[in-house]
């Protein structure tokens, strides 16, 4: 398979949006807030900004190199979707046999009576992300996509339920939604 000389992707900076490249860190920031993102193990890619696009290029890419591209410039993308718009998870409680309570308590996301259990499951929330409770939703917001996917993770794997027939037991919170927050 032949190598190709120039593997470029470009992304448009929107109105309102600044971004600025450190060599392979990248930071974005907007209305919503800012986001910081090191590159640095991306070998032979070179990241740079031309007018109003960010510009992300291999020369004599092979097949990795090529994906890599792709890949950089896609969380290139999300961080800009973030700081203008800002990303939301949301998650349904569902509960059959015990009436648990969900809240939120500093950087923890608290379940109890999950199952009748007498210690309360917890549920870290990673980054500057926002959790609220209403009624039976679970409502994840942010602005770095991975801080408020991995948040939303960890609230749906504190309610794993173990060692129990799943289709009986089908208790838990579960990611029903998630996208751009508009």
């Amino acid at each position: 398979m032949a190598k190709a000389v120039v593997v470029r992707e470009e992304i448009e900076i929107p109105q309102g949006v600044n971004v600025e490249i450190d060599g392979m860190r990248v930071r974005v920031s907007g209305p919503k807030g800012s986001v910081e993102r090191d590159f640095s193990h991306a070998k032979g890619i070179i990241l740079r900004k031309e007018d109003s696009k960010v510009v992300v290029e291999a020369f004599f890419a092979d097949r990795r190199k090529k994906a890599l591209v792709g890949t950089i410039a896609g969380h290139i993308q999300n961080m800009i979707t973030g700081v203008t718009k800002g990303w939301r998870y949301k998650l349904k409680i569902i509960t059959t046999h015990f009436p648990a309570t969900v809240k939120v308590s500093g950087n923890e996301v608290i379940i109890e009576n999950f199952l009748g259990e007498k210690a309360p499951r917890r549920a870290k929330i990673v980054g500057n992300v926002k959790v609220t409770v209403k009624g039976k939703d679970v409502i994840v917001e942010g602005v770095d996509i991975e801080a408020v996917g991995q948040t939303a993770a960890n609230i749906e794997l504190a309610t794993k339920v173990k060692d129990k027939d799943r289709r009986v037991f089908v208790d838990g919170i579960y990611i029903y939604e998630r996208g751009p927050a508009e």
